[in-house]
């Protein structure tokens, strides 16, 4: 449940105890795992996440941008060339927006909104470089407003099905290796943005979606540009988004946002969800689906919030017995090498003198032949003498082919 969104029914009272509620119960989840993939600890371990993806043009961006709050990068041909890791946390009402770009160890604090695109795209020319290249390092976002939902999305660049000039032969091969390193993980949330006004079944990005999930259980479609639907299919449209035509178990959701004319004449992100709201409520066909809950950015917002946190909880225990397996790992491997360097100088000393003493002792062992061999491993004479035997069949078996008539 979005705090965020309208109050509709209901006292101040009530909105203040669900608020209260939702960030002791919710905000920790989602910050838990912000903090664990701020440690690097997804360079050895998969975590929960929703990632993005859509064909281009798609209104992917746009998508994002609605959630977030914020322009992103916008043109023709690949404009997004690396994961963009979008992180929201909402504010009290009345707090002042705050936002941060980090990249390759570099961060850039941001006080306005307008800020975002031109720093996307520095931080993209630094790890990317001018020539338009694909990459698989992970440039951060973080936007704090009273306007923004709590959550954490990872946006990947968009699947190109033709020849991009400037860039690689194989740019598109590039682009969907690296959106299915991510959309493969078992802890991975597939949200997949398809235009309303295409045959949803030929989009690649439910293509590639399908192909690491093929029962739907962790994709989610959502449908964009509603108002650019043929006269004649919206009912199509509606059975797409009620689930009868191409299901997935977690279903579709349908928004309309901010187009290029709406950009052009400096419309708001807020008077873009106005607009939005209106277009569906006033839609002859559409109207049905903001009744079922599955239309609008706010109502969205609120479900990837549950999808993300119910998608946490189930995943919390298992990423725990890794964690722990893989320090305990880490822990016996740590034992091998014995104590740590003592601060104090003096010990210092005594420490490297035993180090120095155990090497010779190791040394004057391997002279006489000595070894020291660990539970399960054989001493380097027996496997040194299974090689040879290996290498002595090996040349009696050539010697006697080369000695047949």
């Amino acid at each position: 449940i979005q705090c965020s969104l309208p109050v509709l029914h209901g006292d101040v009272e009530s909105l203040n105890n669900l608020c209260r509620q939702y960030e002791e119960k919710v905000r920790p989840c989602i910050d838990l795992i912000d903090s664990l993939r701020a440690l690097g600890v997804e360079q050895d371990l998969a975590l929960p996440a929703i990632a993005v993806i859509g064909d281009q043009s798609s209104g992917k961006s746009s998508v994002l941008e609605a959630l977030s709050g914020v322009a992103l990068p916008r043109g023709s041909g690949i404009v997004t060339r690396f994961p963009v890791l979008l992180k929201l946390k909402k504010l009290e009402q009345g707090e002042e927006w705050r936002g941060k770009v980090t990249y390759d160890g570099i961060e850039v604090e941001l006080s306005d909104p307008s800020e975002v695109e031109d720093a996307i795209n520095k931080g993209q020319n630094f790890i990317a470089g001018l020539k338009l290249e694909i990459s698989d390092k992970l440039i951060s976002l973080y936007v704090s407003s009273p306007n923004v939902p709590d959550l954490t999305l990872i946006d990947l660049p968009g699947i190109s099905r033709g020849d991009v000039s400037n860039q690689s032969a194989d740019i598109g091969q590039q682009i969907k290796r690296l959106i299915k390193t991510y959309i493969q993980k078992q802890e991975t949330i597939n949200l997949v943005v398809v235009p309303s006004n295409v045959d949803i079944a030929t989009t690649e990005a439910l293509s590639m979606a399908q192909e690491v999930d093929p029962e739907g259980d962790r994709t989610i479609g959502i449908l964009t540009k509603p108002d650019l639907v043929d006269r004649g299919t919206e009912d199509k449209v509606v059975d797409v988004v009620r689930n009868l035509v191409y299901h997935l178990k977690k279903g579709y959701m349908i928004v309309k946002c901010r187009d290029q004319q709406d950009i052009q004449e400096k419309m708001t992100l807020t008077e873009a969800l106005e607009k939005e709201q209106a277009f569906f409520k006033e839609h002859p066909h559409f109207s049905v689906l903001l009744e079922d809950g599955k239309a609008t950015v706010p109502l969205l917002a609120e479900r990837l919030t549950t999808e993300l946190i119910s998608h946490i909880c189930k995943s919390l225990p298992l990423l725990e017995n890794q964690i722990k397996k893989c320090h305990q790992t880490a822990s016996e491997e740590l034992q091998k090498y014995g104590a740590d360097i003592p601060e104090d100088d003096n010990e210092k000393t005594f420490f490297l003198i035993e180090k120095i003493n155990t090497f010779n002792q190791d040394i004057t062992a391997i002279v006489q032949g000595e070894e020291n061999v660990e539970e399960g491993e054989c001493c380097l004479f027996t496997r040194i003498l299974d090689e040879f035997l290996l290498w002595t069949a090996m040349v009696e078996g050539n010697f006697k082919r080369l000695c047949l008539p």
